[in-house]
């Protein structure tokens, strides 16, 4: 739901000698691992209940795959 508050910490990025570009890029990095641009896009519209069990059916399986994916390479890594 939009209305539900969602605690979370704060993404904070210094801006060091490297420059405004590099601090920009390591920001939509950090926001990218915490899903923070997957859960604006999924906001951004209006979705049926039935689409979003879907989704989230589909999302549990791509995890999986990926976990799966995971596990097998770290198996056969000598």
């Amino acid at each position: 739901m939009p209305t539900d508050a969602i605690q979370c910490k704060p993404l904070e990025v210094a801006v060091g000698d490297k420059g405004i570009e590099r601090a920009i890029k390591h920001l939509k990095r950090k926001m990218a691992a915490e899903g923070i641009l997957r859960e604006l896009k999924r906001r951004r519209h209006y979705m049926k209940p039935s689409v979003k069990r879907r989704k989230k059916a589909s999302e549990a399986a791509r995890r999986r795959r990926k976990r799966a994916k995971m596990e097998l390479g770290i198996v056969t890594t000598p």
